[in-house]
This record gives structure tokens, C-alpha cells and sequence, in this order.
């Protein structure tokens, strides 16, 4: 039987929300344990239990500003999975609202991970920096371009108009990121609202138009064709076309549209190697595709 304070049944009653119960062991136990990393904290503004957050700070006295081994505090964890209430709890006690975890991610960044703009407001309001980058150069606005949603990009570049100027460390804009995934409606944002250059490259030279392509966005090829003037014999850094890199990925749909729609010669050459699209598709190996995915942080898959 497990005995009072024992921390693998405390965890579990604060995952679950079971105040009263959870009150009852502590008092018993005469205390909080004190765990290097993982806190109670953390783990109640995980799973949005804004009562028991409140009663860990104020009635154990437990440090708001803890860190775990990946320097997460309760706020990283509240905003990254939408809660809001927690979110601003935790501001109201005096969270930092720009503290840094592991490879330079703000609370404001995690919360753009999710298309809950209601978190993200409540950051913005006390104060959190959408411009600030994270190691690989991508600001809140570059994260939130990935998830898609227009609301909150018409927010963020309300907020702060110049959050569109950025790039990656590796030269990637929030229009290549909003094409890769396609997302239409982000793409229309972006277009409508910020100035890009219509073939701007990354490290690779790909462009925005070259990310639908190979992805297979036709909606949002067409867009960057016709309201934003993309060149549709653009070359990457290796000179190869769209086309090239479609028939890499095994864009089907995307090959027919270029070569029966718009007519794109079926055999145009790389500059650089020579080669066709069928040549491509024949062997993938010999031509290494740069599609250039922002690093994923941990959390999105494995809530490390």
C-alpha cells in the first residue's frame, strides 16, 4: 500500500484533477515533495487544473517559476497545451511571461503551436514578445504560420505588424512554412497582409511556390501563381524546377497540373545535373530533397 507523500500517487491525483483527495494526502504527508525537475506544478498546469495549480502556489507555497530538465516552467506547460485559465493564474502570480525553455522556446511560441488564440491573447496581453526567436530563428509568428490558422496570424500581425519579417536561420519565411503545409486561408493572410518577394529562396533555393509543389498544394500553388506572380521556372540551388522536385516527392497531381495545365516541358533539364523529372523519379537517391522542415520541437509528439 502506497504510504502518505508517496510522489507516484500524487502525480496521478493531481493529473486527475482530485483536489479534495489530493489535499487530504499532503496534509497527511505533511508536505510537497521536492523532486529535481518535475514538479506538482508542472504537472497540474499540463493537464489545466487551475485549482489545484492554486492550491500547490498558495497553500504548499510551491515555486511558480520551477524548472524542469528540459527548463520548462508551469507556464510553458499551461500554454503549450491551451489552458488558459492556468495561463492566466500563473500571470497573475507573477510568471515570467518570456522565460525560456530548451533551445530558447517562450511560453507565447508554445502556445502558437495550438490554435487556441485565447492563450495567445492572454500572453500578448501581459506583455509576451511575439518577435523573440528561438534557435533555429523562428519567432511566434513563423510557428503560428505552421499551424495555419488565419485568425490568429490577422492577430498577431495586429498586435505587431512587423512580425512577418523574419526568416529561419536557414532563410525561411512564414509563407514558405503556410505553403508547405498547405494551408490556403494562412497563405491568403499572408499575401494580403505582408510583403514578400514572390520568389524569395531559403538556403536551398527553394521558394514558397517550389514548398506547394513538392507537397502537393495545388490550391495554394495556383494562389502564388496568380495573385502573388511566382516564376513557375524558378530554380532551387541545384537548378532544378518545380517540376524536379515533384517528381521526387511523387506529386502526381502536381506533375499533371504543371505539364497538362500549364503547360511546363515534360523533359526540362536541371542546370546543374542534367537530369529530367523522369530521371528524378527513376532515382530519388541522386538528388537529396531540401524541403527544409522546421525542427519539431519534443513536445508536439512526446510531451518530454
Amino acid at each position: 500500500m502506497a504510504q502518505p507523500g508517496d510522489p507516484r500517487r500524487l502525480y496521478r491525483l493531481v493529473q486527475e484533477g482530485r483536489l479534495r483527495a489530493l489535499q487530504e494526502e499532503l496534509q497527511a504527508a505533511g508536505g510537497c515533495p521536492a523532486p529535481a525537475g518535475e514538479t506538482l506544478l508542472h504537472c497540474a498546469a499540463r493537464h489545466g487544473h487551475r485549482d489545484v495549480l492554486a492550491y500547490l502556489a498558495e497553500a504548499w507555497g510551491m515555486d511558480i517559476e520551477a524548472t524542469n530538465r528540459d527548463y520548462k516552467r508551469p507556464l510553458h506547460e499551461a500554454a503549450s497545451m491551451g489552458h488558459r485559465d492556468c495561463v492566466r493564474y500563473l500571470l497573475g502570480r507573477g510568471a515570467a511571461v518570456d522565460c525560456l525553455k530548451k533551445a530558447d522556446w517562450t511560453p507565447l511560441m508554445m502556445a502558437c503551436t495550438r490554435k487556441n488564440l485565447g492563450v495567445i491573447q492572454e500572453l500578448v496581453e501581459h506583455g509576451a514578445n511575439p518577435l523573440l526567436k528561438n534557435k533555429d530563428g523562428w519567432n511566434s509568428f513563423h510557428i503560428a504560420s505552421r499551424e495555419g490558422d488565419p485568425l490568429i496570424l490577422q492577430y498577431l500581425l495586429t498586435v505587431c505588424p512587423d512580425a512577418w519579417k523574419t526568416e529561419s536561420k536557414i532563410r525561411r519565411t512564414p509563407l514558405h512554412t503556410a505553403a508547405m503545409h498547405g494551408h490556403l486561408e494562412a497563405v491568403k493572410v499572408l499575401l494580403k497582409r505582408c510583403q514578400y518577394e514572390p520568389d524569395y529562396r531559403d538556403n536551398c533555393g527553394v521558394t514558397p511556390l517550389m514548398d506547394a509543389i513538392q507537397c502537393g498544394h495545388i490550391d495554394v500553388a495556383r494562389l502564388l501563381l496568380d495573385e502573388h506572380g511566382a516564376c513557375l521556372s524558378a530554380e532551387d540551388s541545384l537548378g532544378a524546377h518545380a517540376l524536379h522536385r515533384a517528381a521526387v516527392t511523387g506529386q502526381n497531381k502536381a506533375i499533371r497540373f504543371l505539364v497538362s495545365e500549364l503547360g511546363i516541358d515534360v523533359d526540362v533539364r536541371a542546370t546543374s545535373t542534367h537530369l529530367t523529372a523522369l530521371h528524378y523519379a527513376a532515382k530519388p537517391c541522386i538528388w537529396p530533397v531540401q524541403v527544409s522542415i522546421w525542427p519539431v520541437p519534443s513536445f508536439s509528439y512526446s510531451r518530454d
